[in-house]
């Protein structure tokens, strides 16, 4: 479903991350940038950050969909603040807001992210995150993570 002409991509994962998932977010979101299409995520820090930080330097559009009240507690990366003051339930937003979505390592709330994708049936692909579901690929590198996803949307 494009919105505006544009496919909106979620990322998900820990909100405190090791530089290596940082970087691998980064290059998820540069991706997601370099092939037209609007970068979703929870809007703060580790991967939602990491991703931000790549599609912003290349070109790309982020929504940041916050937990609390201020729009301020975004990243610096976050063209679109919105602040829900609704905390963890904005997972379902993240999620309802994505066409497809892609996973990086995170905790519980990464976990209830890819349970609302399976449950709403939206196309998710994950990148040495938890592995939940047959109907989820796994991939080994931001490159296949995105070729992967942007499939799943053409078969939608």
């Amino acid at each position: 479903m494009k919105k505006q002409g544009k496919v909106f991509i979620g990322v998900i994962g820990a909100g405190k991350c090791s530089k290596k998932i940082y970087n691998l977010a980064y290059e998820v979101g540069k991706g997601i940038a370099k092939k037209g299409g609007v970068l979703v995520c929870g809007g703060l820090g580790g991967v939602m950050e990491g991703a931000a930080k790549g599609a912003k330097e290349n070109g790309g559009l982020t929504v940041g969909i916050l937990p609390g009240d201020r729009i301020d507690e975004a990243n610096p990366y976050i063209d679109i603040p919105i602040a829900t003051g609704i905390g963890e339930a904005r997972n379902l937003v993240v999620v309802r807001s994505s066409d497809a979505i892609i996973a990086l390592p995170g905790k519980y709330g990464t976990l209830s992210e890819l349970a609302f994708c399976l449950k709403l049936e939206k196309p998710v692909v994950g990148l040495s995150t938890w592995q939940v579901s047959e109907k989820m690929p796994q991939t080994k590198n931001p490159k296949e993570a995105l070729k992967s996803v942007f499939q799943a949307l053409k078969k939608k």
